[in-house]
C-alpha cells in the first residue's frame, strides 16, 4: 500500500485519547479500529479487518511464547507469595537492622529477591520495611521513593527472570518487523541496556539521596506510622517465613534460563561465548520457565502446602497480567496494521528533516511526556517503539540508542506519574496520599529527566 499521511491516523488517535482518559487501553482499540477501517473501509469488511489484525497476532509463535511465558512467571510469583518466600528472606535480614543506613541498605539489598516486577517488590517489601519505620526513624515518602527507585528503573536493566523482558524484547520484535529491519530483537535489548539512561540516573540519584544526604527527621510522620504498624503486620502474620521458598525458583529460573541457552546455541553448533549469542532465548526462557514451576510446585507440595491453594494463588498471580496480555494483543494488531497502511514510509519520507543528532533527546522528552500524562510504561512501549525504530532508519541513528530511549522514556512516566500503576500500588500499602507521594518524587524525577536529556544529545553526537 502506499505510504500516505492516513498511516499516521492510527497513532494520532492513540496519544490524544490515552492522554484524555488516563487509560492506554482505549486510545489503542481506537487506533486498530481506525486503522482496520482504513485498510477496508466498509462497515462489516473493516470490522473483519480487525478481527483478523488480532487473531494472526495471536496465532503467532513467538507471541504465543511471550504470552505463556508473562502468565506463567506471574503466577510463580503468586505461588512464591503465598508460601512465604520472601517475607521470609525480609525478615530474616531485618533481624539486625537497628538504623537508618542499615534499614536503607536491606532495601536495596532486597532487589536482590525481588526483581522480578514492580508489583510484587512492593507487595511484599513495602509492608514489611514500612514496620521497621518507627524503629530506624525515617519517613514514609522516603522508604517509598527507595523502593521505587530499585524497583522499574532496576528491572528494565535486567535482561533475564522479570516479567518484563517478554514484553520489551516482543515490542522491538514489533517495531522492527513492521519496519523490515532483520535483527535479533533480543540481541538488541541486551544492546540497549545501557542507553537507558533515565534508570541509570535515576537509580544512582536515589543512592546519593538515600545514603550521602542528610535530612531532618519528620517526627510527626513517625507518629502516623505508629498507627498503622498494627494493621500492616497482621495481615503479613498469616503468611509462613520461609526464605528458601523464594531462593529456590529465583535460582532455578535462572539457571536454567542461562543454561538453556547456552543449550541451543550449542545444539546449533556455535563456540561457548557465540552460544549464547545466536539461541533462541525466548524458547529458554519459556521453556526454563515451565520446568521451575514444575518443580517448585512439586517443593512446595513436600512442604504439605495443599494443591488446591498452590493453584488458586498461580491463577490469582496470573490473572494479574491479563491487562498486560491483552494490551500485548492490541499493540500487536496496532502495530500490523500500520504496517499495511505504508506507516514506516511514511516516517522514512517526512522526517529526515530532524538533526542526527537530536533524535535520541527529542524522542525522549516527547515519549517522557506522554508516559508522564498516560501513566504506563509498557503502554508508552507499545506506541513510541515503532515511531522511535523509523525515525532510527530514517536518520541513520544507532538503533540500541533509540530502543534505550524508549524504554528510559516509558520508565520516566512509570517512576514520576500519580496515574502509574508503580505510584498508586506503593502510595496505598504505604498509607500515602498518592498526589502527595508524586509530588515528593516528581523533582528528583526532572532532575534526571534532565540529566538523561542532556546525555542523549551527547550519545547522539558520536552515535
Amino acid at each position: 500500500m502506499e505510504a500516505t499521511w492516513t498511516s499516521i491516523i492510527p497513532f494520532l488517535l492513540v496519544i490524544p485519547i490515552a492522554i484524555y482518559t488516563r487509560q492506554v487501553l482505549p486510545g489503542l482499540i481506537m487506533g486498530l479500529l481506525a486503522g482496520s477501517f482504513l485498510a477496508a473501509p466498509h462497515p462489516i469488511e473493516g470490522m473483519q479487518a480487525m478481527i483478523t489484525y488480532l487473531v494472526q497476532a495471536l496465532i503467532d509463535e513467538n507471541n504465543i511464547k511471550i504470552i505463556l511465558f508473562l502468565y506463567v512467571f506471574s503466577g510463580l510469583i503468586g505461588m512464591i507469595e503465598y508460601t512465604g518466600g520472601i517475607k521470609g528472606f525480609v525478615e530474616k535480614a531485618a533481624e539486625r537492622i537497628s538504623t537508618k543506613r542499615q534499614a536503607l541498605l536491606l532495601t536495596y539489598i532486597s532487589t536482590i529477591g525481588t526483581f522480578s516486577a514492580p508489583t510484587f517488590r512492593f507487595v511484599t517489601i513495602a509492608p514489611i520495611m514500612k514496620a521497621l519505620l518507627q524503629k530506624v526513624k525515617m519517613s514514609t515518602k522516603e522508604l517509598g521513593f527507595v523502593i521505587e527507585t530499585t524497583a522499574t528503573p532496576v528491572i528494565v536493566l535486567i535482561p533475564v527472570a522479570t516479567a518484563f523482558v517478554g514484553y520489551m524484547v516482543s515490542v522491538i520484535q514489533v517495531a522492527t518487523s513492521s519496519s523490515g529491519i532483520r535483527v535479533d530483537p533480543y540481541r538488541l535489548f541486551i544492546q540497549s541496556i545501557p542507553f537507558n539512561f533515565f534508570a541509570i540516573v535515576i537509580i544512582l540519584l536515589g543512592i546519593y539521596l538515600s545514603f550521602f544526604r542528610h535530612k531532618k527527621i519528620n517526627t510527626e510522620e513517625v507518629e502516623t506510622i505508629k498507627q498503622e504498624i498494627h494493621a500492616c503486620q497482621s495481615d503479613e502474620d498469616e503468611r509462613p517465613s520461609k526464605p528458601l521458598n523464594l531462593f529456590v525458583p529465583i535460582v532455578l529460573v535462572i539457571g536454567l534460563t542461562i543454561f538453556l541457552t547456552w543449550w541451543d546455541g550449542a545444539q546449533q553448533g556455535y563456540s561457548f561465548f557465540e552460544a549464547f549469542i545466536n539461541a533462541d532465548v525466548l524458547e529458554a526462557m519459556v521453556v526454563g520457565l515451565l520446568i521451575t514451576f514444575l518443580l517448585t510446585t512439586g517443593f512446595y507440595l513436600c512442604q504439605h502446602f495443599k494443591m488446591a491453594d498452590l493453584i488458586k494463588h498461580f491463577i490469582d498471580g496470573g490473572n494479574e497480567l491479563m491487562n498486560v496480555i491483552v494490551l500485548l494483543s492490541i499493540i500487536w494488531g496496532l502495530s500490523s496494521v500500520t504496517s499495511d497502511l505504508g506507516f514506516t514510509e511514511f516516517i522514512t519520507s517526512y522526517t529526515d528533516w530532524i538533526p542526527h543528532s537530536m533524535v535520541a533527546p527529542l524522542l525522549f522528552v516527547f515519549g517522557a511526556a506522554i508516559s508522564y500524562f498516560i501513566g504506563s510504561a509498557w503502554g508508552t512501549w507499545g506506541i513510541l517503539m515503532p515511531l522511535g525504530i523509523s525515525m532510527a532508519a530514517t536518520a541513520n541513528v544507532s538503533l540500541s540508542l533509540i530502543v534505550g530511549t524508549v524504554f528510559a522514556s516509558g520508565s520516566f512516566g512509570a517512576f514520576a506519574s500519580p496515574l502509574s500503576d508503580d505510584t498508586n500500588t506503593l502510595a496505598n500499602i504505604l498509607g500515602l496520599t498518592v498526589m502527595d507521594y508524586a509530588k515528593f518524587k516528581l523533582h528528583p524525577a526532572l532532575i534526571a529527566a534532565s540529566i538523561t536529556t542532556v546525555l542523549y544529545f551527547i550519545a547522539g553526537l558520536f552515535l
